[in-house]
This record gives structure tokens, sequence and C-alpha cells, in this order.
């Protein structure tokens, strides 16, 4: 991790956001990293992170998967906007994973590098009073909340890192759309079967009072087994509830599948359209069909 400042544009986003990002970018370093500024968060904010982390807590007991839950009450953030050099001594205890204070949203390149040398990067500030339910860019309550409990299981933090691996690849064939999926169906709005049912493992839900049961419990979205190439070609939402969420068997089946080569997939994939999020295929294998 290096001090100089960054070269690179104070909003790298420009041509790929429709928000002002939210983030000070000024002062980062060349790897988009800063100091995470804990001085600067009011007590307007440390309340409502109290709030946040009791609500969502509270709620999650028979929603969220059971390694969750252990990472979460490692890390014992509960009582204050956690210091991320605090996580990191129970991350690097654990996994070997680190916490990184970056602005916010940062380029593909740069969040797979991190990725792939197991350091996470977590938005440093803290989202305002009227956007409780609802946010268009993570802040730091969705990305330590519902991100960083799962990097303390060595078998998920070791599949974060095979898919920062991966990044370069996907950029070299054009194919970062591709890989994003992957993150938003499984790391994102991840759901895995469980001896007690279906259980919700995605930082969106899980960070997210609605969406939480509904990826559980509501009759309206299609849950379909997890495919690779299925997930890797299929359209995502990004502002309502997911049509489709995929089930994986096991955090195991994650690690195996990030050794394949996605080359091939990224090859068929070429100048085709992506499948719209409410399709199912012939080839699904279905677990519950949405009602929409």
């Amino acid at each position: 991790m290096t001090n100089s400042t960054a070269t690179a544009p104070k909003n790298p986003f420009t041509a790929n956001t429709s928000h002002a990002l939210r983030g000070d970018y000024e002062d980062m370093r060349a790897d988009y990293t800063v100091e995470q500024p804990y001085d600067r968060y009011t007590q307007a904010e440390q309340a409502r992170w109290r709030f946040l982390y009791d609500r969502q807590k509270k709620l999650l007991p028979g929603f969220a998967a059971q390694e969750y839950f252990d990472g979460l009450e490692k890390l014992n953030a509960g009582d204050a906007i956690p210091r991320l050099e605090d996580a990191n001594k129970v991350l690097g205890e654990a996994t070997g994973w680190q916490l990184i204070a970056v602005p916010g949203l940062i380029p593909d390149d740069v969040f797979f590098d991190h990725l792939a040398n197991c350091r996470f990067p977590v938005a440093w500030w803290m989202r305002k009073e009227h956007e409780l339910d609802y946010l268009v860019e993570p802040d730091i309550f969705h990305d330590f909340f519902g991100h960083v409990p799962l990097l303390s299981n060595p078998v998920f933090a070791e599949y974060m890192r095979k898919y920062g691996l991966g990044g370069p690849r996907a950029i070299e064939h054009g194919a970062q759309k591709m890989l994003a999926r992957l993150y938003w169906y499984i790391v994102e709005f991840g759901l895995i079967k469980t001896k007690d049912g279906l259980r919700a493992f995605g930082a969106g839900m899980l960070s997210s009072k609605d969406e939480t049961i509904y990826s559980v419990q509501s009759p309206k979205p299609n849950r379909v087994a997890f495919d690779l190439e299925r997930v890797l070609n299929t359209a995502y939402m990004v502002d309502d509830f997911q049509k489709t969420y995929f089930v994986i068997d096991s955090f195991q089946q994650l690690f195996e599948i990030c050794d394949c080569d996605f080359t091939a997939y990224y090859r068929r994939a070429a100048g085709k359209a992506p499948i719209d999020p409410e399709t199912l295929l012939a080839t699904d294998t279905v677990i519950t069909k949405g009602q929409f």
C-alpha cells in the first residue's frame, strides 16, 4: 500500500454513475485508500449506526446463514461505528484478511487487486437519516455489517480472494460486467441451502430491512440452483428487489467454482444480450417459481 497521493481523476466514475459520488476523493492514495477519519463521525452518525445494527441483528435470526452470525459475533461492533484497525485484529487472526478505508466506489481493476491481496475496501462514511432504508451507494454500514462477518470464514474468504484474482482475465476479455454479475448474485444477494431451509448470506440483503425477509420468504421471486454460466449471463436489478435469486449448496461450492477458467464463458457470451432477470430457462433447476 503506497502513501503517494492518487493521480487518477477525483471522480473515477463520471461516465458510469447517474448520481454524484458521496466520497471525498481529494486526499486518497494511489490505490484509492484513505485513513479512516474516525474523529469525523458525529454523535448522530454513531446513533444511526447503533439503530441500524440493532434493527438488523434482531431481524436476521431465521433468515441469515449461521456462518454470517458467527462472524458478526466475533466482530462485536454493535456499540459504535467500528474502527477498521480493531476489526483487522479479528480478521487477521481468523483468515488473514484486512479492511481498508476508501472514499466510496473504486475502479474495477483497483477493487480486484485489493481482493486478490486479501484487502476488503470499506467506504468509511455513514448514511444520512433519510437513507435508513435505501441507499444508492454503499456506506460503512452496508460494507461492514453486510460483507465483513463472512470474511472471518476461511472458505468464503478464500472465495473472495480467488474472485479478485479472476479480475484481470475478465478485464482482458472485456467481461467485467459478467464477473460483476457473479459478485452481485452471490456476494450481494446469495442464498444458501441449510438443514433449516434457505438462508441469506449476501450483503445486499443482510444490510436491508425489507429484502432480507423478501429473499427468503416471499413467493414473488424465482429461486434457482446456482449454475456459474447462468449467473455470469444474467442481468440484475439495481434499484428494486431481485426477480431471481441463485442458491448455492455450500460455501465450498463457491470455493471450487473459482478455480475454473472463465474464458470459455466469456467467449460464448460475446455479442449476446444478457438473460432477463425475470426469465426462467428450460435448463434451470428451479427451487421456487416466482409469482410476479
